[in-house]
């Protein structure tokens, strides 16, 4: 069936790109959208069981093909499931281990995903979705991709600013908007679309990207991102940026031909709009996606601090006790931790018996909704500790001696459903399981061989 595209819509095409592009377009528009995974390179390196023989060029570890969310590679964080155009975005962000990064409009988590896996668990990495039921969606990325330095907050760009200050080295806006380069993907989005729609979304971008600016630093990069083909959103945006908040536009470093450049007639001429990068679907590489970099000017300013009297370092609260502290050592020490881990006992902290390592340690007054802040070690119950599922998707990044590897598809797809299961092992207590190698939960082996399942009720299939 084909898209009934808006007669508007197509006219305002048919200006800007002339009648054989726009055919072109109003062509792709109508053809099978690309499916492409990426593979998560902070894993334990194991053989997959998808054809890799279809590279999406510019990128490392990003493939065409299509993966379903049964599949173990996806439960077990191996895998993620993008639109190829989607990739670039985070991609070109330079982000380096040790940086502070924010992602400002985060889930359902692509883009998240990837600047974690860059980052390599050193730095912060803080992501935030204003939206309640998606930040659920995107802790369960965060968590299934084993990302141990991320605060994951439910929040208003204008809440967040006042408390990160000039912080970021880099923050990437993939911003919400108008979604014409999802057409194909998504259909229902042409009802919402008409050119006040667009222009709606244009002030929504400024208001965002207003906050976006107060927390990057000076010097700081900003990757901006858009699913959208409209220049009142894309090139625009980026002119408005340069005009109003002192950026540069900074090269990508893409010269991939089947990637256009951005239009600088879109907008107001400034002939560094070529450095942008706009995706087409015609184009073959993915949907339609428009992505820039830019860098802001200042850094040679000198911020003076005043220095403040040294206070007694109060004890923190929360820390674990010499008891509790044996609790969690008794369980966690039988596993090989990362080094993001290796000195929990230094930073573990307990709230409401959840034992955890914060990615940041917030000031208590800090009112911010916060869905995740860090690694989740486990649970306090009475006199045990109960290790939890974010810490098993963590330790799947090494590889491990106590593991349960379940024998059969039946067997993994039992646990999945939340069974209990016979297995062979001399192995007693707490163990990860696995499928196929790959690491997706913790377990409890009984006395008589029985497997107890502690994969979370609300990812039980």
């Amino acid at each position: 069936m084909l898209l009934k595209l808006p007669v508007e819509f197509k006219e305002k095409y048919e200006k800007l790109l002339g009648d054989k592009e726009a055919t072109a377009l109003f062509t792709a528009m109508n053809e099978e959208s690309k499916k492409a995974f990426r593979i998560n390179t902070l894993k334990n390196p194991i053989k997959l069981s998808y054809d890799l023989n279809k590279p999406i060029p510019d990128l490392r570890d990003a493939y065409y093909g299509e993966i379903s969310g049964e599949d173990p590679e996806w439960v077990s964080g191996y895998v993620y499931s993008q639109d190829p155009a989607a990739m670039f975005p985070a991609a070109l962000s330079g982000v380096k281990p040790g940086d502070r990064v924010l992602d400002l409009c985060a889930a359902p988590g692509g883009k998240t995903t990837e600047l974690g896996e860059q980052l390599e668990n050193e730095g912060l990495l803080v992501a935030n979705e204003i939206s309640g039921t998606r930040a659920k969606a995107l802790r369960e990325n965060i968590e299934r991709w084993g990302i141990s330095n991320a605060l994951i907050t439910n929040e208003s760009p204008e809440a967040l600013s006042p408390v990160f200050p000039g912080f970021f080295d880099v923050i990437l806006v993939d911003a919400p908007c108008s979604g014409e380069g999802m057409f194909r993907k998504n259909p229902e989005a042409i009802d919402y679309w008409s050119q006040d729609y667009v222009l709606t979304c244009q002030r929504r971008q400024k208001d965002i990207l207003n906050e976006a600016v107060k927390m990057l630093k000076p010097n700081g990069r900003l990757i901006y991102s858009t699913c959208t083909f409209a220049p009142e959103e894309d090139e625009q945006i980026v002119s408005w940026l340069v005009n109003e908040h002192d950026f540069s536009i900074l090269d990508t470093g893409i010269k991939d031909e089947r990637i256009s450049l951005g239009h600088p007639e879109w907008s107001d001429n400034n002939p560094e709009l070529t450095k942008t990068l706009r995706f087409w679907p015609q184009d073959g590489v993915g949907e339609g996606q428009f992505a820039a970099v830019l860098q802001k000017n200042g850094g040679n300013v000198e911020v003076v601090t005043k220095k403040s009297k040294k206070k007694k370092q109060k004890k923190n609260p929360l820390r674990l006790t010499k008891n509790e502290q044996e609790l969690v050592t008794e369980v966690i020490n039988q596993f090989n931790l990362p080094t993001s881990l290796s000195d929990w006992p230094k930073k573990a902290m307990v709230r409401n018996d959840h034992v955890f390592i914060p990615a940041i340690v917030l000031p208590e007054k800090t009112k911010l909704h916060i869905v995740n802040n860090g690694v989740e070690l486990g649970i306090l119950k009475k006199k045990r500790f109960e290790p939890g599922h974010q810490l098993a998707e963590v330790l799947g990044q090494l590889e491990q001696t106590c593991v349960v590897d379940l024998a059969t598809l039946d067997d993994y797809q039992k646990y999945l459903h939340g069974e209990t299961i016979k297995v062979q092992s001399d192995l007693r207590g707490f163990v990860l399981v696995s499928y196929s190698q790959m690491i997706f939960s913790f377990g409890k082996i009984t006395g008589n061989g029985i497997l107890k399942n502690f994969y979370p009720k609300g990812l039980r299939k």
